[in-house]
């Protein structure tokens, strides 16, 4: 049978598809960041989420830099646990500001306080100043676990599309560093950099393109995109071990193309002994859920993602 958006998606996915502009040049990652700023300015307007208060910290990087931090925490009692949460962009598209909404969104609905971290993006910061960054942020709430009244042995780190790959490469490098994080929730994450080969029959029915996915791995990598010396916590899917890695939840539609390598990273932290949850969910395009949040599958999703953070 063909692939088919859900029934619930296809007349906001349909008129997207029949109205969105050309594609971009591939290759030209700032084209895809100013499309991706457009998109989001809408969603940066929106009033602040109530019962969610903000602080604002930094945090050093490896190299020195100064990253930003936002600590959204809902009201009322802490749980003691937390989340550090990246956002997504395709390794292009580096500003949490208009990304804060989403996240206190969530934070609000699972009662666990949010650290969004504002890591920099390529092609001006590539590899490894992203995911180096994002790794900051989990060292920092560690260091100051006591204050924000966080117990660090219940810190997960979750992110979507670029996020996610970056929230499994930084668990590659916590494994490394010697940093515990109780659980990894990778939604549709960006893990392999050798996927730019379309699929014909996902063409027609995909938000985020192959040859933007090309685009953002080279901006992250450079020449090394595709050749044997990408590193794992670059590209986790690279990784050759997976084990001693926390508890994974991992949440991709059918209609994306990081479907088979978000499929086969689930596979392959199971068959290292690491407990997973899978979700593939039928007829969802690429960020289908903030296309479309009213569709029962996304409100399905939503759910499942926040069952997982109440339970750390």
């Amino acid at each position: 049978m063909p692939l088919e958006l859900d029934p619930e998606l296809k007349p906001a996915m349909d008129a997207y598809f029949a109205n969105r502009p050309a594609p971009e040049a591939r290759g030209d990652a700032l084209a895809i960041r100013r499309q991706i700023e457009t998109a989001m300015s809408a969603v940066a307007a929106l009033p602040p989420v109530p019962g969610v208060s903000r602080t604002d910290f930094t945090a050093i990087s490896a190299d020195g830099t100064e990253i930003a931090l936002r600590w959204l925490a809902p009201d009322g009692e802490r749980p003691g646990s937390a989340v550090v949460w990246l956002h997504g962009g395709g390794m292009v598209f580096g500003d949490v500001e208009p990304c804060l909404p989403q996240a206190a969104r969530l934070a609000a609905a699972c009662g666990v306080p949010l650290l969004a971290v504002d890591y920099r993006c390529a092609p001006e910061h590539p590899h490894p100043a992203p995911v180096e960054d994002a790794f900051a942020g989990l060292a920092w709430l560690h260091e100051h676990a006591a204050e924000l009244d966080v117990d660090p042995a219940r810190t997960a780190i979750m992110g979507e599309s670029a996020g996610g790959g970056l929230a499994a490469g930084v668990t590659l490098l916590a494994r490394e560093r010697g940093l515990p994080i109780a659980r990894q929730v990778l939604i549709y994450p960006m893990l392999d950099d050798r996927n730019t080969e379309p699929d014909p029959e996902l063409e027609p029915l995909l938000t985020w393109s192959y040859d933007r996915n090309f685009t953002g791995w080279h901006a992250l990598l450079g020449d090394l995109a595709g050749t044997s010396d990408v590193p794992a916590t670059a590209a986790p899917a690279r990784a050759d071990d997976l084990s001693g890695l926390p508890p994974a939840y991992v949440d991709v539609g059918d209609l994306d193309i990081f479907r088979d390598e978000d499929i086969e990273y689930a596979r392959r932290l199971a068959a290292a002994g690491t407990p997973v949850e899978l979700h593939v969910r039928p007829g969802c395009p690429h960020a289908f859920e903030s296309a479309v949040p009213e569709a029962a599958v996304s409100q399905r999703s939503q759910q499942d993602r926040i069952r997982v953070l109440r339970a750390l």
